[in-house]
């Protein structure tokens, strides 16, 4: 098959196994606590209305991503999802309070940066524990052996060129500078303002994404994909087993059956 044949998938790990998109569909295979793999899938909700608006459409397309996570757990309750953990939680909540004191105790970038930083902590924290890293590698592997026609998921590389971790940088860039904006023109801001601020970086952060898909080649595009490369291959994902990698094929198989069967 062609490269302009291959469908564009991405997709997300799960704590016991990996959740693919196709373009029309999502499709998810785990492995219960009897040991046993099982699948679902489904098709996918799409606004294709903002699909040539710049910074409206990589919102809208993270937005089907998270409205299809309660599709997956009604289809296959076995799924776990990567912060369904008490620790994690709590983490989450801690970091959340912190940064808002750091907000207020230390005036400026230093303080911004401060917050942004903890923010990343649930985030390390539920990839350090259990198997959700491993299936982030599966995730990489899977999609990537697809891409490149490897015969053997377990050949190709654990770190992928479209990983969310390439968000990571630009997200927190444009976040600083936006919350830094919004400071100079509010003395304290509310909660709206403080939620346009993380629309509009994430906003502008999927802009370079994708624009460094679109130029891989270029040396400003590997600048800004190093960082997210490091985050992958230091934390972020691990080598999977061979029990882990037979989820991702089974995950793999499905979203390519429901994506290329005919249509009823």
């Amino acid at each position: 098959m062609s490269d302009d044949e291959k469908l564009r998938l991405g997709g997300m790990a799960l704590r016991n196994g990996l959740l693919v998109h196709g373009p029309t569909h999502w499709a998810a295979s785990v492995r219960d606590d009897a040991g046993e793999i099982r699948t679902a899938s489904g098709r996918k909700p799409r606004v294709t209305a903002a699909d040539g608006v710049p910074g409206v459409r990589g919102v809208v397309r993270l937005g089907e991503a998270f409205v299809v996570i309660p599709l997956v757990k009604r289809a296959l309750p076995q799924a776990r999802l990567p912060f369904e953990n008490p620790s994690v939680l709590g983490v989450a909540a801690a970091a959340s309070l912190t940064g808002a004191m750091l907000r207020r105790r230390v005036r400026g970038a230093s303080g911004e940066a401060a917050a942004a930083m903890l923010s990343l902590a649930p985030a390390v924290l539920a990839l350090r524990g259990g198997e959700l890293a491993a299936y982030h590698g599966v995730e990489h592997k899977a999609i990537a052996a697809y891409e490149s026609d490897t015969p053997d998921a377990a050949d190709a590389a654990k770190e992928h060129d479209r990983c969310g971790s390439h968000l990571v940088t630009p997200m927190l860039a444009s976040n600083l500078a936006g919350a830094l904006l919004v400071r100079r023109v509010l003395e304290r801001p509310g909660p709206v303002a403080n939620a346009g601020v993380a629309v509009a970086s994430t906003a502008a952060a999927v802009e370079v994404f994708a624009w460094c898909e679109r130029n891989g080649a270029t040396k400003l595009a590997k600048a800004l994909r190093r960082p997210g490369f490091e985050l992958q291959r230091l934390i972020g994902t691990r080598e999977p087993d061979e029990r882990q990698l037979e989820v991702g094929r089974a995950a793999l198989a499905e979203i390519l059956r429901v994506e290329t069967q005919p249509s009823v």
